[in-house]
């Protein structure tokens, strides 16, 4: 929530947009946020974006930070897929460099090195390579077209 000169008034001819993000002058972002040790704050995610796997919330930047690591990753987007039996499980898309390393990835080694860094539900189920991935005019990739 935030709230200041600078933030908007409200949506232009939408008001029950805007009585859903504004309450008594303070806007609700829809941002997922942790303060660290000295008190500062760190956007982690979207509240629409994360992904609900058993009652455990995972966030899709965590996610796709540890794929990102590996080197034949160029880029990476993870989404919630429904699954009967944990509610939602998390499925990646992927584009993959250009070279040598990139050609020999395959799905067995890429969720092998998520295994390595992500706790076991937030290991991805899921994997499906892309050429491109869906972005906004300034390079966002845009999950709700994945999803």
């Amino acid at each position: 929530m935030v709230k200041g000169p600078q933030v908007m008034t409200g949506y232009y001819n939408r008001p029950e947009a805007t009585d859903e993000i504004l309450k008594d002058g303070w806007l609700a972002t829809c941002d997922i946020a942790c303060m660290d040790e000295r008190g500062f704050f760190n956007i982690v995610d979207r509240k629409k974006d994360m992904i609900i796997v058993s009652g455990f919330n995972v966030y899709p930047n965590e996610i796709e930070e540890v794929v990102m690591m590996h080197n034949g990753i160029l880029e990476a987007a993870a989404i919630g897929v429904p699954n009967d039996a944990s509610g939602e499980m998390v499925k990646i898309f992927v584009v993959v460099k250009k070279d040598s390393l990139g050609e020999s990835l395959d799905e067995k080694s890429l969720i092998a090195h998520c295994r390595e860094n992500l706790t076991n539900y937030k290991v991805p189920k899921l994997v499906e390579f892309r050429d491109e991935l869906p972005k906004t005019n300034v390079g966002k990739i845009l999950r709700r077209e994945l999803r």
